[in-house]
């Protein structure tokens, strides 16, 4: 059975945000909450990365493991879903997620907490697939209908990706294995040649 996973390579992620903003369109995210975000380390400095977070449907989930009222739940394809239902909205998930995936939306002034929201791999909810009550609780299911998650399949250079955890193992580590160094890591030398090519000895 396949395990669904995210890996975000930060050799070629580009900060673009063009993850969250596919998520956010995609399943009508409330406002004051983002499923998935980019952050950067070493904003600025020399060697400054950028990688894309959300909910890493982890094997032995902490919000699972917290929940008072047990909403959490994995999937047969190892996709760690809520039931918004069950939900009461202690915030108990949020503060055990080390990734910061569980958020509540900031409906009222002083920041008024609803029923948590999260990544849920754009496969839906408890609810029936591609009900209208599972599109309106927790956005369109695409894994259903045989599609990858939408920032996945919107990163414009494949920095995410996002799929059964095996095959998205082999894609990076082929990455790792075949990238070089410096100026090698977007492959200037197979664009225009390595730098001792070309030269008269």
């Amino acid at each position: 059975m396949a395990r669904m996973k995210f890996i975000c390579d930060a050799e070629r992620c580009i900060e673009c945000n063009g993850c969250v903003t596919a998520c956010k369109a995609e399943h009508d995210v409330p406002w004051g909450v983002n499923r998935r975000r980019v952050v950067t380390l070493n904003d600025g400095l020399p060697g400054e990365k950028s990688i894309s977070v959300a909910c890493m449907h982890c094997s032995d989930a902490p919000c699972m493991a917290v929940c008072p009222v047990d909403c959490f739940y994995r999937t047969d394809d190892g996709v760690v879903l809520h039931d918004k239902d069950i939900c009461i909205g202690c915030g108990y998930c949020s503060y055990a997620c080390p990734f910061g995936a569980p958020q509540f939306p900031s409906n009222g002034t002083f920041g008024l907490r609803g029923k948590m929201d999260k990544c849920t791999f754009c496969a839906g909810g408890p609810e029936a697939n591609g009900s209208d009550a599972e599109n309106a609780k927790y956005g369109r299911n695409r894994l259903a209908e045989g599609k990858l998650p939408a920032c996945a399949e919107m990163c414009s250079t494949k920095a995410l990706l996002g799929g059964d955890g095996d095959v998205v193992a082999d894609i990076f580590r082929n990455r790792v294995l075949t990238r070089g160094k410096g100026s090698e890591i977007w492959g200037w030398g197979t664009a225009y040649g390595k730098p001792t090519e070309g030269k008269k000895s």
